[in-house]
């Protein structure tokens, strides 16, 4: 049944056969049985285009050696070219992305061991890889499977159990949740399968132990199993290739090995530690960490891998092992077709990687409390994926700037075409032709390996250029085009959502139908109209300064010595209320989440995007004021 729903997923459109695919794998993944493992196999395998490229098994006797003459090259797949290029870290350098399936991709990514709180450096991996995934799936209308291992079960998990006096699974189920809710506090959308290393210990196994039924593994006395790196031959090293020499110096005494640059597979059980029973020396032991990715990824997707991701940090041991264990296990040439690694994370004062075990992290919490996820996921966009990134001060600061511009765009647009924005004729013709040269540039940059540095620069010249149209002039009967506004207008909001840039209060306010929202819209548009309205009055001077029915009630008359100076000097003060009103209102809107921004003789509103108090309080022009009004609204005074 769940098969049979995969492969009907090919006769529908766009996220349609996603929410089918993924809804038919979560399925099989929730049952937890092992037939159900091997329907989800059988489905991955026939969604896949009958294109597909077939690799032939490698054992004793394949004459795969003869037809590659270098056994680490990478192959490339045959089926479908998505119009993408990215640097795939098998063959160092930037290749066509090729599925076999047209609009069918399996992704694999190396979660976090979570023994303790997310920090940025796992944030800007994950938030790097999030904006590609909503590139492929939103842009390039590629039905992505991602699966995304969590491992439970570790060496610093143990510690960590230890000094908390904790279960190891308690301490792995804290950290995990809080994870996944730091990453949705981030918009970083959820894999379609979250895998833990726990749930998967028969499947392991087995793995192992068909690794050692090849020849590939050999287990030791006291029940540890190693991958014997030798016997794999020249393949080792698809990613990282080092000589014996090379690693002369890293060399361990270890009289279990049979070489310095095996790996465990398996490893036998030690005091304290917690144990699942295995075929091997006394029985009890636990998993290495390689073998766990390897595992889960094949469990999901069997013997070939479109994708596979991770910080920069894993391409060697881990990934490098992932490779091996899995070409040995499955017979195959290549096993994942692609590898992506993202960059590290520094801290200005730090050399080195922004890490729990250097202690040098600042966690996603304390982040937050300071930043928003949208000023981050532009922090993030600032440069390629593949690169070191800075944090400091410097490129937060440029990135807030850099949301300011986006914000302030959106909503003088909102403003020029509800009329509430007054300026001089617009240029069509030019910002036409700029609309349609942001969008090739936007096409090309992130065609060319995700390059969201220049598809950002390329919707911020765009932007520019509009701001520009539309500086605020008080002009009689000015021409205006909305039509041409509303259009740049609509793209880059529709760009800023496609990449994870999301402003709630454009989307949706917080009403419970699309009438009610309507209605709202409309409430506030007249509030502000209203507001406008007097403001502009009490602004006035002079002879013109006449109310718009009967005349100005006053409660002293000026004298001849006053003239016209004292005549004005009165009015002021007559309308100084009004002002304190308008006043009252803008600041009582911000604390209801509204902003009332002023525009020469009118005035547009926008709904807060920071609701937090610093948020509100920010907005406020006068500081003290808002100050007042944080004591009326939290303290009752």
């Amino acid at each position: 049944m769940y098969m049979r729903c995969c492969i009907r997923a090919r006769g529908v459109g766009g996220g349609g056969r996603r929410q089918i695919l993924q809804q038919g794998l979560l399925k099989v993944i929730s049952d937890g049985h092992e037939c159900g493992h091997d329907l989800l196999k059988v489905a991955a395998g026939n969604v896949r285009h009958c294109g597909h490229h077939a690799v032939s098994e490698l054992n004793e006797n394949s004459t795969s050696q003869e037809t590659v003459q270098d056994p680490r090259a990478w192959i490339q797949p045959t089926g479908h070219d998505t119009g993408i290029v990215v640097y795939n870290s098998l063959c160092r350098r930037k290749v066509p992305l090729i599925l076999p399936n047209k609009s069918f991709a399996s992704w694999y990514q190396c979660g976090p061991t979570v023994y303790d709180h997310a920090h940025l450096g796992h944030a800007c991996c994950y938030v790097k890889f999030d904006i590609i995934r909503r590139i492929m799936e939103d842009f390039f209308n590629i039905d992505l499977v991602m699966v995304m291992g969590i491992t439970d079960i570790d060496d610093k998990i143990i510690s960590k159990a230890r000094e908390l006096n904790m279960e190891f699974t308690h301490v792995a189920q804290t950290f995990g949740n809080e994870f996944k809710r730091d990453m949705g506090r981030l918009r970083v959308q959820p894999p379609t399968v979250y895998t833990r290393v726990t749930n998967y210990m028969p499947q392991i196994i087995s793995f192992v132990q068909k690794i050692v039924d090849r020849g590939y593994a050999y287990p030791t006395e006291n029940g540890s199993v190693y991958f014997d790196v030798k016997k794999y031959g020249d393949r080792y090293g698809k990613l990282v290739y080092q000589s014996d020499a090379d690693l002369a110096q890293f060399r361990e005494v270890d009289k279990e090995k049979r070489g310095f640059r095996d790996f465990a597979l398996w490893k036998a059980v030690k005091p304290g530690e917690p144990w699942w029973t295995s075929p091997w020396g006394k029985g009890r032991g636990r998993p290495g960490w390689h073998i766990e990715c390897s595992t889960m990824a094949s469990a999901i997707f069997g013997d070939q891998l479109d994708i596979h991701t991770g910080g920069i940090d894993l391409m060697f041991p881990h990934h490098e092992n992932e490779i091996a264990q899995c070409e040995a296990h499955h017979c195959v040439p290549q096993w994942a077709n692609y590898f992506l690694h993202a960059g590290h994370l520094h801290k200005t004062s730090d050399k080195d990687k922004m890490s729990k075990s250097l202690k040098n992290t600042i966690t996603i919490r304390e982040f937050l409390e300071k930043y928003t996820a949208n000023q981050f996921r532009i922090f993030c966009m600032m440069t390629r994926y593949r690169s070191v990134v800075e944090y400091c001060d410097t490129m937060m600061n440029e990135a807030v700037s850099v949301q300011h511009t986006l914000t302030s765009f959106l909503n003088n647009a909102d403003a020029y075409i509800r009329g509430q924005l007054e300026c001089q004729a617009i240029d069509e013709a030019l910002l036409m032709e700029k609309l349609s040269e942001t969008k090739d540039k936007f096409r090309r940059a992130i065609s060319d390996d995700f390059d969201t540095r220049a598809a950002l620069e390329a919707i911020l010249q765009l932007v520019r250029v509009t701001n520009k149209q539309l500086r605020s002039v008080e002009v009689d009967n000015p021409v205006r085009s909305p039509g041409v506004i509303a259009a740049i207008q609509a793209y880059v909001d529709r760009v800023l959502q496609l990449l994870g840039v999301e402003y709630p209060g454009r989307k949706k306010m917080s009403v419970s139908t699309v009438d009610s929202k309507a209605q709202m819209n409309d409430v506030l548009d007249s509030l502000v109209k209203f507001r406008s309205t007097v403001r502009h009055y009490a602004l006035l001077k002079g002879p013109d300064a006449q109310p718009k029915y009967g005349q100005p009630q006053t409660t002293a008359s000026t004298t001849a010595g006053e003239g016209e100076v004292g005549h004005v000097k009165l009015q002021r003060k007559e309308r100084e209320p009004l002002m304190k009103a308008c006043d009252e209102i803008r600041t009582e809107l911000v604390w209801a989440g509204i902003q009332i921004q002023d525009r020469g003789r009118k005035s547009s509103w926008q709904v807060l995007e920071d609701q937090s108090i610093e948020g509100k309080q920010h907005s406020l022009s006068d500081p003290n004021y808002s100050q007042e009004q944080l004591k009326k609204y939290f303290l009752g005074s």
